[in-house]
């Protein structure tokens, strides 16, 4: 499948059908970019410490969990840790995209790595699926890298003025607004277009299901992971006794440009 250009279209086209594929799921980033940069500033860190987790961090649901850590009275390390295992999903996402983008170089497979999100996965990996990256054409590898960086960078902007959107505004805001509702909604907005098959659904069900009750238990962070975990493996067991075509689903469960 290609990335929405003809063969032979300039990497610039490539770049904007990246862009145009993520436009839809920042109707969920734009609201949790400004739950993220607020909840720093109503930390006591300011703009500055905002505006330094969405650059450095670049992890919504990770933003957070520092923050509350480091708000707690907890320690630096203990913050990097935390962020850090919300963000072990990062892994299999690596792992997955990696043999698409391998005849890319060093130095581009850094920058995909800095904007490796959720939904940067998501719709990459759906536009990618049924490709063979061993047999590719000459410069296939670039126009993915290109889609990518056009799905990555518009979804940066888009986290990074929210997020000071945030910070800006959040003491603002009454008590009694909702804005905790984004969180759910970026997951809404990344899972459901994926559920298009019996394996995707099995996913999805067993690795919610999984989450929620290792968080029950808990596993804290990490219950994320055993969701990714189970539901990767729940997908896979079904795909290969159901004859529907088609990919196991998409991303492990995940949250926010995490």
């Amino acid at each position: 499948m290609t990335d929405g250009a003809t063969p032979g279209t300039s990497l610039r086209a490539h770049a904007r059908a990246g862009a145009l594929d993520i436009l839809p799921m920042l109707v969920g980033v734009v609201p949790f970019g400004l739950v993220a940069g607020a909840a720093p500033a109503a930390a006591g860190f300011g703009l500055a410490g905002a505006l330094g987790f969405s650059t450095i961090v670049f992890a919504g649901a990770s933003q957070l969990a520092a923050t509350g850590v480091l708000a707690d009275g907890g320690t630096a390390v203990v913050a990097v840790l935390a962020a850090c295992t919300i963000n072990l999903r990062m892994v299999l996402y690596s792992a997955s995209l990696a043999p698409y983008l391998a005849a890319t170089s060093r130095r581009s497979r850094f920058a995909v790595a800095y904007l490796l999100t959720d939904q940067a996965y998501a719709v990459s990996i759906r536009r990618w699926a049924g490709e063979r990256p061993g047999h590719d054409p000459p410069g296939r590898a670039r126009e993915r890298l290109a889609f990518y960086l056009g799905a990555g960078l518009t979804l940066w902007v888009a986290w990074q003025l929210s997020t000071v959107a945030g910070a800006l505004v959040g003491r603002a805001v009454p008590d009694d607004v909702p804005l905790t509702f984004a969180v759910p909604l970026v997951f809404l907005v990344l899972l459901v277009p994926t559920l298009t098959s019996r394996p995707a659904r099995v996913s999805a069900g067993v690795g919610g299901g999984a989450a929620v009750a290792a968080a029950g238990l808990g596993a804290g962070p990490l219950s994320v992971m055993v969701g990714a975990v189970l539901g990767i493996v729940a997908g896979a067991l079904v795909d290969g006794d159901d004859p529907e075509p088609g990919p196991a689903g998409g991303p492990p469960d995940g949250g926010g440009p995490s």
